[in-house]
């Protein structure tokens, strides 16, 4: 197979898959964790990407958030069909990239392009007519609902988990966010782009805990959407930005994922 890809190494440890690829949007290496339920054979399976927040990398979700034992708990109880989880790195950019495109390289176009190649090169049970949804936490649950909003034809559905809504609030979490904003070229909300494709944004959730030190963020972002008119769904929850409160609430995000399937 021609892969688009100069380097691409994988392996498989208690049941994930570990990859390394040199990406041509980031012109470096970088990594992916997935997770394959077992037994899958069926085709153009769905494809759940997660974001990972600030500090993090591709590890996150399942070492610390349990989302492979999450969704393979759903799917063996038939409350969602069989789906594959890309938890990809976000790049690696000090302590975020905030999943917008840089001057030296494009974090958006890494999750948007690449990683979906890399899951059709690697999978054969992801095809053309797969579909994709995406979902993150806090500084993911940015760059899901964002790139979500900002192209809706890739995405089935997105959600995000406690989320930063505005590039700025990014500020808040990292040691230099004045190098952040040199060298990233788009220092945008959610809100803009989700206005700005409107008409054919796809369904999206997002969901805080009531403790979290976003909330009142998520909760200006619900109350915008309202009087746009822009329909979705907003929960909150009782914790705090915390594993334990995403490893809780991962599974409403999956079940909404899956009811796009029907």
């Amino acid at each position: 197979m021609n892969s688009k890809f100069f380097t691409t190494e994988k392996a498989t440890f208690q049941g994930l898959d570990f990859i390394t690829v040199k990406s041509n949007t980031l012109k470096q290496r970088t990594d992916i964790t997935v997770f394959t339920p077992p037994n899958l054979d069926e085709s153009a399976t769905p494809l759940v990407i997660l974001l990972h927040g600030v500090y993090g990398s591709h590890w996150a979700w399942t070492m610390k958030g349990n989302a492979h034992i999450t969704t393979q708990k759903l799917i063996e109880t038939e409350q969602i069909k069989p789906m594959i989880l890309a938890m990809p790195s976000d790049g690696l950019y000090a302590d975020g990239s905030g999943y917008v495109p840089h001057q030296t390289a494009d974090y958006e176009r890494w999750i948007v392009e690449d990683l979906v190649e890399v899951m059709k090169e690697q999978y054969a049970q992801i095809t053309d007519e797969s579909p994709i949804f995406i979902s993150g936490l806090s500084m993911g649950g940015f760059g899901a609902l964002r790139l979500g909003a900002k192209y809706p034809t890739v995405f089935k559905a997105f959600s995000g988990l406690s989320s930063i809504t505005h590039f700025n609030q990014i500020g808040e979490f990292v040691s230099d966010f004045e190098q952040l904003k040199q060298d990233a070229l788009e220092q945008d909300g959610v809100l803009e782009w989700v206005l700005r494709n409107n008409e054919i944004i796809p369904p999206f959730r997002f969901d805080c805990g009531t403790d979290d030190i976003l909330i009142e963020y998520n909760r200006q972002l619900h109350l915008e959407l309202n009087n746009h008119g822009i329909t979705h769904t907003y929960e909150e929850f009782s914790g705090g930005h915390t594993w334990e409160y995403w490893t809780e609430h991962l599974a409403e995000t999956l079940l909404f994922f899956n009811k796009q399937l029907v």
